[in-house]
């Protein structure tokens, strides 16, 4: 099968669904066309990439590497199996749900061209509690992250509009060979993998930053 986009999805803020009873906008649904644009800083940005897409916990989400999130259709479906229910379109909160395309093996700072966009892999998806609220599954954040297949967050390097069925083509791949679980694991404890990452310096200042901290006081 030809990587392609299956979906692009956005969602709006909704009291109610996130950790007590937050409000959140992890609730996307599938849309017919969406424009994608570097959103700029996360204080004081746009927030998401995706026009029309809001963002609440700016802290957390959004900014220029957090512009669009990517999950493959085949995790969706294979969470479906474990969990024993149907998980449509953007029930992770994705920006964008692909098929065949291997999202969980992209090389940090590898590129894609989707259609007219061109979009650069930054990192992993970090589970949090608004994540696991909405999903509504026992230890759902610890699952989640054993699974070790996050999904990708997306800088815009060339932004455009998206439709679904539109191809992905991987551009080009760094040689570090820093994948997206390689970064969850480092986020999670793995000091040899944290190791990896910090050397490689494949993250933002900030994430680049935060991540040695974690380092120090674990």
């Amino acid at each position: 099968m030809q990587a392609r986009v299956r979906s692009v999805n956005v969602g709006s803020a909704r009291e109610g669904i996130g950790s007590k009873g937050r409000t959140t906008a992890i609730d996307k649904r599938p849309a017919a066309r969406v424009e994608v644009r570097d959103p700029g800083p996360k204080k004081g940005g746009l927030g998401s990439g995706v026009v029309g897409d809001e963002v609440v916990a700016r802290r957390h989400h959004g900014g220029s590497r957090q512009a669009v999130y990517a999950v493959a259709r085949e995790e969706l479906d294979h969470w479906g199996r474990e969990i024993g229910r149907d998980l449509p379109d953007g029930t992770f909160g994705e920006n964008l749900t692909t098929e065949g395309l291997d999202v969980d093996g992209a090389i940090v700072g590898e590129r894609w061209r989707v259609g007219d966009v061109v979009l650069e892999v930054t990192g992993p998806r970090v589970p949090c509690a608004n994540f696991a609220a909405w999903m509504g599954e026992r230890a759902w954040v610890r699952r989640f992250v054993e699974r070790g297949r996050p999904g990708a967050y997306l800088a815009v390097v060339e932004p455009g509009a998206v439709t679904p069925g539109t191809p992905v083509e991987v551009l080009g791949r760094p040689d570090h060979g820093i994948t997206v679980p390689t970064v969850l694991r480092a986020w999670f404890g793995d000091r040899d993998e944290a190791g990896r990452v910090l050397a490689a310096r494949v993250l933002g200042e900030a994430e680049h930053r935060e991540l040695e901290q974690r380092v120090v006081r674990a």
